[in-house]
Formats: structure tokens, C-alpha cells, sequence
């Protein structure tokens, strides 16, 4: 998980945790008190704007730290050329309405998958698009009942811009198997520190969709 670092004669490696999948990004009471634990005086966080908070944390001590950090409800993901998990938006209404059970399952599915260049996916539980779904490498929107899958967006640069709608009307489980396609067709023919968008430019919306698409 993430680069080693050495200081102190303590070799680090960095870790991503958050609240996990749910209404924005939260944390309680208890899970900072024990993200406090493992923080000297002086070392801070690093918040991304997906979501997570960096923390470097000794290599040897790697496993029961994150059994910690889980116990309180914290969820970790390795830091680098990974699927980043879910970003969400701060659902509106109730969770089955909003689309809740699917984000959660699709962030167990995908989240921490190792691809060429860090890849990150956003889910949004309306059209309102809260959670910027289309200015990610994955979006996915509901629409009352099914979902719409988006690729290829790109927020920084002069050159931003917005996904492409890839594939619609998608049940739950399209949607699991089309996301987790993408992935794997991306991880195989990626070039090494290829970012997303530009895999999507060189392969061309067609083919992917030709590539995803039933046989």
C-alpha cells in the first residue's frame, strides 16, 4: 500500500482510509480519536479531494493498524497506480432510494484494483450529478431506477472536460459487470502510467463499448 518512506530508522508506508461508502464523507468521534493514535506531534493528514485521508504508518505494524482503523469503521486502500474508491455525493433522500446498497457494493467490487495510472470512479444517486460523476475517469448516475455509465473525464487542465455517456438503463448488475470490465480491459491494454482518459482517446468509446458489450 503506497511508497515505502524511511525515517527515524522506521520504514513507513503510506495508507488511504476514510468513513467508508456512505451520505459525503464523514467521520465520527471515535475514529478520529484513533487516527490520532497512530500520528506523532507534528505529522498531519493529508486530505484528497477523493474523499480519503493519507497516513503513513510503520510497515511492520501495517496489518494491525488497519485491523484497527476497521475496527472503528474505517476503511483502507493502498495509495498508487490503484482504483480509488467510490467518491459519492451527499444523498439527498433515503438510502434504497438513492441508490446506497449499489455504491457500497460497487466500491467492494472495484476499490484497490491495481491499474496502469491511478483511476478514479464517482457515483451520484440523481441527475442533480452532486458527486461530479462526469468529470471522472468512471461516473455513474441513477436515473429513477437504472444507471447511466460515463467514461473518460478529465478535471484539471486547460483541456478538462466532460465523460462521455458510454452505456444506459443499466440494472444493478450491468452495472457491476460493465464497471468491472472496463477495469480489466483497461488494466490489459493500459500502457504503463497511461491516465485514463487518454487509454479512453487512443482506444476509442467504440471499441470499448465493443469490448464490454455481451458476447
Amino acid at each position: 500500500m503506497g511508497g515505502l518512506k524511511v525515517g527515524n530508522d522506521v520504514k513507513k508506508i503510506k495508507i488511504a482510509i476514510n468513513g467508508g461508502i456512505g451520505f459525503g464523507a464523514k467521520l465520527n468521534s471515535k475514529q478520529l480519536v484513533t487516527i490520532s493514535k497512530y500520528l506523532n506531534e507534528g505529522e498531519e493528514l493529508e486530505l484528497t479531494t477523493f474523499q480519503q485521508l493519507y497516513i503513513e504508518i510503520p510497515e511492520d505494524k501495517k496489518e494491525e493498524i488497519i485491523e484497527v482503523f476497521q475496527n472503528v469503521g474505517l476503511s483502507c486502500y493502498p495509495v498508487g497506480n490503484f482504483v480509488k474508491s467510490l467518491r459519492t455525493c451527499n444523498f439527498c433522500k433515503g438510502e434504497e432510494e438513492e441508490g446506497m446498497p449499489v455504491a457500497k457494493e460497487l466500491n467492494r467490487r472495484i476499490a484497490g484494483k491495481s491499474v496502469p495510472f491511478t483511476l478514479k470512479p464517482a457515483y451520484t444517486g440523481c441527475p442533480i450529478g452532486c458527486g461530479e460523476v462526469m468529470l471522472n475517469d468512471i461516473g455513474i448516475m441513477k436515473i429513477r431506477d437504472h444507471y447511466c455509465l460515463y467514461i473518460g473525464g478529465k478535471s484539471k487542465g486547460k483541456d478538462a472536460e466532460v465523460g462521455s455517456l458510454l452505456m444506459e438503463n443499466l440494472t444493478p448488475e450491468e452495472l457491476y459487470r460493465a464497471v468491472e470490465k472496463i477495469i480489466a480491459i483497461y488494466t490489459e491494454l493500459g500502457r504503463k502510467r497511461e491516465a485514463f482518459y487518454k487509454f479512453v482517446n487512443r482506444i476509442g468509446r467504440d471499441q470499448i463499448i465493443n469490448l464490454v458489450s455481451p458476447t
